[in-house]
């Protein structure tokens, strides 16, 4: 029984984390399904920001968002502020007031969360596109043409941009992604050419205003609007050149209470949506849902169980005390890696994969048994960077 739990916990761990994308990877390859862009579609659009008491970092969004490449006279920004306290209102009356284009704010009172932030907005644009920014995000200037040259494909409904990680100075990481999020673009350039991606990046999306569905308050409008447009007959896709550039974060605190939260929401729009996991509708991408977060979001369960049945066979020798071996010297690294940030040492990729891995894996966790309690997470705080 044991031998059999060690095997069927191995083999779903690695279909998860590398048999999936290489199949993914094969289908893309064998029945491509590109999207038509063209660089010279410029539709107008309407840059949607919900903000909470991010006076910190909203007059700098707001410049960069006026500084995009695109024609100034099919742009506009609708920010709305769910009841912020620390000056954020002023500061965005100051800029829009010598703006080169719209830039309109928004009150929220009481404080509802970011959903019904944008369930507000929304009618209040007059974009044919609607693209969603994080308070403090920072695009390229090229962004909005990039993501907007895939609207020109009218299969289209969805696009997402890459994030890349900076210092504070603004330089690159690295070359741009940590290792994790050059494996979830990697992975999403794969599905996009399967036809959808099932993941994006909340801070630098954008859709057709058309397919937008208001949700409850309770709804990550990062994950369920997409599989909104999916469920429409609309494809959700990946636009590499279109870049937000984020603070990588040092807090690891913060980034594992911001897993945390995400995975729960994710959670509960996995249970919302729960008919595009049905093979018999959509069986291409139900296996690409399934694969890709319900079984990611499960993965501790499976890591656990090949934990354990390892140290109980660890004493018949063999591979099994190999993987034994290799268990102990994994955590060693993910704890090691955890030691030397708190530290503030800089981290190699030896410490920073385990570490990670088990940071992505114990906030799954965490959400599971959240979401198994019914909680619910709505409104939220500034991102520490």
């Amino acid at each position: 029984m044991l031998v059999v739990l060690f095997w069927l916990s191995l083999i779903l761990l690695f279909y998860i984390y590398f048999g999936y994308p290489l199949m993914a990877r094969f289908v893309a390859t064998l029945r491509p399904n590109p999207v038509d862009k063209k660089n010279d579609h410029q539709p107008k659009v309407s840059i949607l920001i919900a903000a909470y008491n991010e006076a910190k970092d909203i007059e700098s969004t707001l410049q960069n968002k006026l500084a995009l490449d695109y024609p100034s006279d099919k742009l506009e920004i609708l920010v709305i502020s769910d009841e912020s306290d620390d000056g954020t209102d002023d500061i965005i009356e100051r800029v829009a007031s010598s703006a080169s284009f719209p830039v309109r704010l928004f009150r929220q009172v009481p404080r509802q969360g970011k959903t019904v932030g944008l369930n507000t907005l929304v009618p209040e644009t007059s974009g044919e596109i609607i693209l969603f920014s994080d308070a403090n995000s920072q695009w390229d200037t090229l962004a909005v043409t990039k993501l907007c040259s895939n609207f020109a494909d009218p299969e289209v409904g969805y696009v997402t941009g890459k994030m890349v990680y900076v210092n504070e100075d603004g330089s690159l990481v690295g070359d741009g992604c940590s290792a994790y999020m050059k494996y979830e673009n990697w992975l999403r350039e794969q599905e996009t050419r399967i036809g959808s991606v099932v993941g994006v990046d909340g801070g630098i999306d954008g859709m057709r205003k058309e397919l937008y569905q208001p949700l409850r308050a309770d709804q990550l409008p990062d994950f369920v609007q997409p599989l909104k447009v999916v469920e429409q007959g609309y494809r959700v896709v990946y636009e590499p050149q279109a870049l937000l550039k984020e603070e990588a974060l040092s807090d690891s605190d913060s980034e594992f209470s911001m897993r945390v939260r995400v995975s729960l929401r994710a959670l509960w729009a996995l249970k919302d949506m729960r008919q595009l996991m049905n093979p018999f509708q959509g069986p291409e991408f139900a296996w690409q849902l399934i694969s890709h977060k319900l079984l990611r979001y499960a993965a501790f369960i499976p890591l656990v169980t090949l934990a354990l049945a390892t140290m109980l066979l660890a004493p018949a020798r063999g591979i099994y005390t190999l993987a034994f071996l290799g268990l102990i010297v994994f955590l060693a690294l993910a704890w090691t890696g955890r030691k030397r940030e708190a530290d503030g040492q800089p981290l190699s990729i030896l410490y920073s994969i385990p570490y990670y891995f088990m940071l992505l894996n114990v906030a799954s966790y965490k959400a599971c048994v959240a979401f198994l309690k019914g909680e619910k997470k709505v409104i939220w705080n500034p991102r520490k960077g």
